[in-house]
């Protein structure tokens, strides 16, 4: 089983400054909200050196975060659960409903955590068998592009060395041999993936599950787990062989996946997954001033019944799922929302007295949005050179386009809706428009995309403030 990554070293080497360091690489600014992550998740290591006694009575502090859309609140939580590897799932929290009301209840978050770690750790472990059933898989290809299932010439192209005109089972071991040396490395090479062959494969004769719900319902929004159901019936379910006739790329595909499942033992994957959503699971809850009701609607679903359905939640609880019992007691959960038309306070008093840790993210600047253009290890910038080069084509921004860029969406942004560093998005696809567009046509030129080139492609469409809030 593929351990996370090596816990030990994580421990020594993620200080709380390195942490920062690390989310400085992707998100520019909001330091005070990186500060707080970082020492939550540092406290997680914390906690394991404790005496088991008192470990359990350490409970994490969960962070509200408070900020326009756009400014990093999401981002902060999705690359700190991705620097240690842990399970995180995002979720927006009008999307739950009272239970008692046809809808999503909260616990299903918990259950789509438990699904993303158990996907996480089965993935860690299929990597780990790469090497292994690599092997397995090149040597099944091999004597399927060998079978003689037909007679081979000695001018074919699959078989270009000198062989008599014979059946290839007929053939001495020496010419055998060197069959298969040929074959392995002009497979390696990837020459003979368009080659077609036979093969067998394993197929589970599932049932069709059909539920009944009104039309237009997904299932799933009724509580329904079609996953659920689907796995409760597989393991009963029959295996045929199935003789089947494909590219050597996509039985290559195939058979690992076939290979790699023989070896999975999913009790062993469940137990791991299990224990690193209780240990280190994030939860991520976008919206959640919107679960802020200023009026009580006679007969409608509570906003505030949703709220006092996620207490036990965040307090610590035990959620059933497929896959086993999942204590919440330790899941560190991120709750975020904008609070235009409501204060934090708004909220039970319950709901706020579990999530002690309050930070501010601030509006971003047109410096904020220059640093975004240029800086993070994944800007825009550096997406759209790569996307072009692609193509063939080179294409640089001056420091002048840059500054232009960054004008006009914080401009954009002043005017109409604040969406803050999404709003980048648009303005450089809409410079990029044409280039993109006539990029096959250019191949091997170089383009310089300057300040006046920004003016002009974004002119009409800034000055016209009734156009820009439909195109920007």
């Amino acid at each position: 089983m593929a351990e996370r990554k090596d816990s030990s070293r994580l421990e020594e080497t993620l200080t709380p400054r390195e942490i920062v360091k690390y989310l400085d690489r992707y998100i520019i600014g909001q330091d005070q909200a990186k500060k707080m992550v970082a020492i939550a998740l540092r406290n997680r290591f914390r906690r394991k050196k404790l005496d088991p006694s008192l470990r359990d009575e350490v409970a994490p502090k969960n962070i509200l975060m408070i900020g326009p859309t756009g400014v990093g609140k999401t981002e902060i939580a999705r690359r700190l659960a991705k620097l240690v590897n842990a399970p995180f799932i995002k979720v927006e929290a009008t999307k739950y409903t009272e239970v008692g009301y046809v809808g999503r209840d909260v616990e299903s978050m918990i259950r789509d955590l438990v699904r993303t770690a158990v996907a996480q750790v089965k993935e860690e472990f299929i990597e780990s068998l790469k090497d292994e059933v690599g092997r397995i898989v090149e040597r099944k290809i091999i004597a399927a592009l060998k079978r003689p299932h037909q007679r081979r010439k000695r001018h074919s192209a699959l078989f270009p060395f000198e062989l008599e005109e014979r059946r290839v089972d007929e053939v001495s071991k020496e010419d055998e041999g060197n069959m298969d040396d040929t074959l392995l490395q002009r497979y390696r090479r990837g020459e003979l993936d368009d080659e077609e062959i036979e093969i067998t494969v394993s197929e589970k004769m599932l049932p069709f599950l059909d539920i009944n719900t009104p039309q237009g319902v997904d299932p799933e929004s009724l509580g329904i787990d079609m996953e659920s159901i689907e796995g409760i019936f597989a393991p009963f379910m029959p295996v045929r062989k199935v003789q089947k006739r494909m590219k050597v790329k996509d039985a290559r595909n195939i058979l690992f996946q076939e290979e790699a499942n023989k070896r999975i033992d999913m009790d062993r994957i469940t137990r791991t997954a299990l224990e690193r959503v209780q240990e280190f699971g994030i939860v991520f809850i976008d919206e959640i001033d919107k679960l802020v009701s200023k009026e009580h609607v006679s007969g409608g679903v509570s906003r505030e019944g949703v709220q006092r359905d996620l207490l036990p939640l965040v307090e610590g609880t035990t959620v059933n799922t497929r896959f086993g019992p999942v204590r919440t007691d330790h899941i560190l959960f991120i709750a975020a929302g904008a609070f235009h038309m409501a204060k934090p306070s708004d909220l039970i008093p319950e709901l706020q007295g579990r999530f002690p840790i309050r930070v501010e993210l601030r509006k971003l600047t047109k410096e904020d949005f220059v640093r975004i253009l240029r800086e993070p290890e994944n800007s825009l910038i550096k997406q759209y050179v790569a996307l072009m080069a692609t193509e063939g084509v080179e294409v640089e921004f001056t420091d002048e386009a840059i500054e232009e860029m960054a004008h006009f969406a914080y401009l954009v942004n002043e005017r109409s809706e604040n969406i803050g560093a999404r709003r980048l998005y648009t303005v450089v696809e809409k410079v990029m428009e044409e280039i993109s567009f006539v990029a096959p046509e250019i191949s091997g030129q170089k383009i310089t995309i300057t300040g006046d080139y920004v003016r002009e492609r974004l002119k009409d469409i800034v000055e016209d403030e009734d156009l820009s809030r439909y195109i920007l």
